[in-house]
């Protein structure tokens, strides 16, 4: 109990220290601007009076005006810095005391039927605390999130189509298992370029979303029809669009799902994570990472195949033969509903 006394006593005067010192370099700026502004606009002056008196005259006051804006500009550049972090200072004290407070507004309601999500702030704490192997913004934590990601996004996206069509449509990118390596791309880009935004207001995730998103996207769709020839969207009907890859209603959700994304969503994983034992997240890590790449590489295989299929080219190799007696254009279509082969130049 004296320990925590003389804890809080001992934060009680480093807050009111730095208080004093806040107090005291504020007067201090406000002096240095006052003197700054006097001293520039008498030089200005002097300038403006020995104008028109010969070169020589102004000569005299040039280097000592040029030194002047030097200095200011170094002090900007300083200034601008400051502004910039005690703002967002500023921003996350606000932000995480707000979730705080929904958290324990959410903790002590009755009758729920689910907890509560954590804040960033708890999993970062939970994380340091364990000295989890997947703690901060890692490879191990990335790898993670984008493998739930490749398996969440297809069973949300194909529930989500049998709410407006009333069937179920596959929405897999990949030969083997319920993955779409584009979710899981997009999980991982929201969370590795929003990450340091976690405990910041939503304003800076709903930009970053709107941002990372549209870039995915869009390169998403270029390389799919470069390496493969097919399209799986085209926005080309929608206004404010690129290429037809990406368009401005789009990428307002991509903002939208940056906010759910890092303060509701990355929570829940990172949760979800910490569930995973220190000492077999790591090697568990490694071989979940070999059978997706083997995964991506068949599926790249079999798809490139398909499109030569589709061509009318006929198997050159043994490999080939095998990929179209294993996955013949039923399956294909069947696995990949949304792939469409752009015509050739030669047809």
């Amino acid at each position: 109990m004296k320990k925590a006394n003389k804890d809080q006593e001992r934060k009680y005067h480093m807050n009111e220290k730095l208080r004093l010192r806040y107090s005291k370099v504020k007067a201090d700026l406000l002096d240095l601007e006052e003197d700054t502004t006097n001293t520039v606009t008498s030089q200005l002056r002097e300038l403006a009076k020995e104008t028109g008196r010969g070169i020589s005259s102004v000569e005299r006051l040039k280097d000592a005006l040029l030194d002047e804006a030097d200095l200011l500009e170094d002090a900007s550049e300083i200034f601008s810095r400051m502004h910039t972090s005690t703002r967002q200072s500023a921003d996350e004290i606000k932000t995480r005391i707000k979730e705080a407070e929904q958290y324990e507004k959410e903790s002590d309601a009755k009758h729920r039927l689910f907890k509560p999500n954590p804040t960033n702030a708890m999993i970062d704490y939970a994380e340091d605390s364990s000295n989890h192997f997947a703690r901060g913004n890692t490879f191990y934590k990335l790898f993670w999130i984008f493998f739930i990601g490749c398996f969440a996004g297809v069973i949300i996206e194909m529930i989500w189509c049998f709410i407006r069509t009333g069937h179920i449509e596959n929405r897999v990118g990949l030969i083997w298992g319920p993955f779409n390596l584009v979710y899981g791309l997009g999980a991982l880009a929201l969370s590795y370029c929003l990450y340091k935004y976690r405990n910041r207001s939503p304003f800076y995730s709903f930009a970053g979303g709107f941002v990372v998103g549209s870039i995915i996207e869009y390169f998403c769709s270029l390389f799919q029809e470069m390496v493969f020839g097919s399209t799986s969207w085209d926005y080309s009907h929608m206004p404010f669009n690129i290429d037809g890859r990406i368009c401005l209603l789009y990428s307002i959700f991509w903002g939208i799902l940056g906010v759910l994304w890092i303060k509701e969503i990355y929570p829940r994983l990172g949760r979800s994570i910490l569930k995973i034992p220190n000492k077999v997240g790591k090697g568990l890590t490694w071989v979940l990472l070999v059978f997706m790449l083997i995964d991506s590489l068949a599926s790249g295989l079999v798809v490139y195949r398909w499109s030569k299929r589709v061509e009318g080219i006929a198997p050159q190799n043994s490999l080939e033969r095998i990929i179209d007696q294993s996955y013949p254009d039923k399956t294909m279509e069947w696995l990949f509903p949304n792939l469409e082969f752009k015509a050739s130049d030669n047809t």
